[in-house]
């Protein structure tokens, strides 16, 4: 069975806060993995998760 087009994708969550702030406690980005459902959530994820380099629940945005 061919799995080209499948419905539900794997994503990649990163910290928006880490890609902008320069000066944080440790140097790196938060990034997390997750599945969203291609026709029902057709926009980018965004989602609140813990940033273990801000030490905090901070915004995660999906990226390519």
């Amino acid at each position: 069975m061919a799995k080209g087009k499948d419905v539900r994708l794997v994503i990649t969550l990163e910290c928006t806060e880490c890609r902008t702030n320069t000066d944080k406690r440790s140097p790196g980005v938060s990034r997390y993995t997750t599945q969203k459902n291609r026709r029902n959530t057709t926009a980018r994820l965004e989602l609140k998760k813990f940033c273990p380099h801000c030490n905090r629940h901070t915004a995660h945005r999906e990226i390519k």
